[in-house]
This record gives C-alpha cells, sequence and structure tokens, in this order.
C-alpha cells in the first residue's frame, strides 16, 4: 500500500512554485497495492512487442556446390566441396561442425516475437506502477533528485500545457526544484555497451522527470528537447514509461486536469470506470500492511498462544560401543565386564613371561603357537576347553597311541619283507 493514503488532499502549485489555494482529492489509484512483480512480469511482457525481427540469410552456409563422397572411401559421410587443386576442395561443407557451415537453427524472422499479456494484468501493474510514484522514499530510491520538491506527488497549474518555447519549460523546471533531476541526467550520458553504438545509437541517458497532462496545447513541443524529460497523456499511460526496467517509483509532475481524471478513468473500489468496462481497482491482500501494528494488537494478542520460553535443544546421540558412559547407561554390568576381560589379559600376560622362565629355548612367539594349538581343536568340535592341568594330559596320551600304532605298523611290514 502507497504511505500517501494517509494525506487525503493534494496541493496545486502554481508555475512559480507558489501555492495556488486549490486542493484536490486524492485519487484512489494511489491508495493501490504496490505489486512490484506483477509490474516486472508485465514489463518484460510488453517489451517483447517492440522487438525488431533479425535473422541470418537463408543461403547462409550453402553457397557452395557440395556433394557427400558416400561410403568405402574410409571418410565421413558429409558433403564435401568438389573439385581441386585447392585447400577448399574436398572440405565439409554445410554442417553446423564444418568451417563455413551454416549455423545449427538458423534464426527466423518468423519467430514469435510478440508477446500476450492479460488485460487485467497489465492495468494491475499500471495501477501499482502510479501508487508508487506517491511513495517519496521509492521516488528517491530510483534515483530522482526530489530533496527540494515541496509536494509528491507533483501537481501544478494547467498553464504549463501553454507552454510553447523550451524556455518557458525550462524556467517552469527551475521554480519547481526539479531542474537537478535534469541536470542529473545531463552528467550520465555516456557510450552505450555492446553493438548498439555502431547502429545510430551511440549514447544513452538516464530517466529524468516525467510529465503527465491531459490536453497538449503546445506543451509537447516546449519539453520535447530536454533531456530525460518524458511526457504521457494521462489518457494513455505506458507502463515502459511509468516504471522503466521494470522498477517502480519515477519522478511525476501532474496537471490538475489529468490529476482530477485518474478516479474516472481508473474507477475506485466502490464505483466502476467510466472508460473501461466494468472495472474496478483491485483489491489488496491486507487492508493493514503494517505488519508490527497487527502484530502488537491486542485481538491477535488474545488468540494466539503465549510465548515458548523453555529452551530444547537436541542431543547427539553417542555410540555405545565408542562411549563408555553411553554403555553404562545401557548396561551397567559393562564395567564389571570390562575390568574382567582386563584382568584375564593381566593373566594372560604372566603365565606367557612365566612359560618364558622356565624354558628360555622357546620365543614368545612359538609359546603363543602352542597355546593356540591346544584351544583350536575344542574351538572346532564345539567341546568344552579343560581346565589347565587338563589339556597337557590330554595331549600326552594321545602321542602315546600314535607312537604304539606306528610301531605295529613297522612290525607287520618287517615279517612281510622276510616272507
Amino acid at each position: 500500500m502507497a504511505t500517501s493514503s494517509s494525506r487525503p488532499m493534494v496541493t496545486v502549485y502554481t508555475d512559480t512554485n507558489k501555492k495556488s489555494g486549490v486542493n484536490v482529492k486524492l485519487p484512489a489509484c494511489f491508495k493501490a497495492e504496490i505489486r512490484t512483480d506483477i509490474v516486472n512480469y508485465v514489463h518484460t511482457n510488453v517489451r517483447c512487442n517492440k522487438r525488431q525481427p533479425y535473422a541470418v540469410n537463408k543461403y547462409a552456409g550453402h553457397q557452395t556446390s557440395a556433394e557427400s563422397w558416400g561410403t568405402g572411401r574410409a571418410v565421413a559421410r558429409i558433403p564435401r566441396v568438389r573439385g581441386g587443386g585447392t585447400h577448399r576442395s574436398g572440405q565439409g561443407a554445410f554442417g553446423n561442425m564444418c568451417r563455413g557451415g551454416r549455423r545449427f537453427g538458423p534464426t527466423r524472422v518468423w519467430r514469435k516475437w510478440h508477446t500476450k499479456t492479460n488485460k487485467n494484468q497489465r492495468r494491475y501493474a499500471l495501477v501499482s506502477a502510479l501508487a508508487a510514484t506517491a511513495v517519496p522514499s521509492l521516488v528517491m530510491s530510483k534515483g530522482h533528485m526530489i530533496q527540494q520538491i515541496p509536494e509528491i506527488p507533483l501537481v501544478v497549474s494547467d498553464d504549463v500545457q501553454e507552454y510553447t518555447k523550451t524556455k518557458q519549460a525550462i524556467k517552469f523546471l527551475r521554480n519547481i526544484r526539479a531542474m537537478p533531476d535534469v541536470k542529473k541526467v545531463l552528467k550520465s550520458k555516456r557510450y552505450r555497451a555492446g553493438r548498439g553504438k555502431m547502429r545510430n545509437r551511440r549514447k544513452v541517458l538516464r530517466r529524468g522527470p516525467c510529465i503527465i497532462f491531459d490536453k497538449d496545447q503546445g506543451i509537447r513541443r516546449a519539453f520535447r528537447n530536454i533531456p530525460g524529460v518524458t511526457l504521457l497523456n494521462v489518457s494513455f499511460l505506458n507502463i515502459l514509461r511509468l516504471a522503466p526496467g521494470g522498477h517502480v517509483g519515477r519522478f511525476c509532475i501532474w496537471t490538475e486536469s489529468a490529476f482530477r481524471r485518474l478516479d474516472s478513468i481508473y474507477g475506485t473500489w466502490k464505483k466502476a470506470s467510466k472508460t473501461k468496462n466494468q472495472y474496478n481497482l483491485p483489491m489488496p491482500k491486507m487492508t493493514i500492511p503494517d505488519l508490527r501494528k497487527l502484530v502488537n494488537s491486542e485481538q491477535i494478542k488474545e488468540t494466539i498462544r503465549p510465548p515458548r520460553k523453555t529452551v530444547t535443544r537436541k542431543t547427539i546421540k553417542k555410540n555405545p560401543l565408542k562411549n563408555p558412559g553411553a554403555m553404562h547407561v545401557l548396561n551397567p554390568y559393562s564395567v564389571v565386564q570390562k575390568r574382567a576381560a582386563k584382568m584375564l589379559q593381566v593373566k594372560a600376560a604372566e603365565r606367557v613371561r612365566k612359560l618364558l622362565e622356565d624354558r628360555p629355548g622357546l620365543t614368545e612367539a612359538q609359546i603363543r603357537r602352542r597355546v593356540k594349538a591346544i584351544k583350536k581343536p575344542y574351538a572346532k568340535r564345539g567341546k568344552k576347553r579343560p581346565a589347565k592341568g587338563e589339556a597337557k594330559k590330554a595331549a600326552a596320551p594321545a602321542k602315546g597311541k600314535a607312537a604304539t600304532k606306528g610301531k605295529a605298523a613297522t612290525k607287520g611290514k618287517a615279517k612281510a619283507g622276510k616272507k
């Protein structure tokens, strides 16, 4: 919503920057919602309708005699230039991958250049652009020099429409303190970037004030030679001029008669427009755009819940296999198990140390291998491991039996040899 809605009346100034004593009611279109997204969308689409069609020559890349060599010659089947005796003969032609060939997808003049935009969207964008011209902060954000302007929107008497000389127009701009904006335009004159500087549009300028009138009684002739100044008839307002580049906030100077006609052209929320068939101003999404006022209102405070002052912080889940504290929470006996496992390791190390002392000829690796050899058979068969002394006793008789069997086998072989 425009901030100018808080000021229902607008003062009319003379061409000498004095109050004329006449006040005009602020038109309803200045209270409309400022939708920058719709303005930008409509500006982009409308701007497409003034593009100059362009295309490459339809014969480009095909102005040569070329034919494919066919298959069987171990070369690509791209058309090749005929003849001989030059570098060009035998080279590929026509294809977009060939030197001197046509481009891929040559541009055509029958491309879809124009874009249709809904009439209601165009009107919505125009009304939003008009409402933005009454907000001083938006106008200044566009770079317009309005620090000395008496009032925004600036409305002047209809005497300006009768100007026919540029001298009168410059004097008028000086009187109403709008000349700094024109000087800003003159300082901004520079060379255009790109190829446009070679196409009869070498220099570019910024935008200055936009003067909106009702009847042309010579005003176009007076202001047409001043750089940066745009002239618009109130009956034929243009979004490309009110929001250059799709950005709202153009500095506008209104004549009194043009300002009074806005309600009849665009209507209000209660009365329809007189020139547009059954058209009313768009209804805003929010009737009160002041969010701070809404949030702090008592009606909203009564319905919403009180603030939650307890802070709940997310905790990272710890891995119990790596974190002893987390394992202790899940299994309090884990501390005892860990201590018992540590004691077993200490006892096993002590046992190995004693064996090394008892048998100095064995290395530590040999002792570990012997201990493993005793443990393995019981682990594979699923039997219970015997006690410390029983392992040695179980191993001794097994060796004796194997020896007696070996002796009996050798005796049988000896008897068979004698026979």
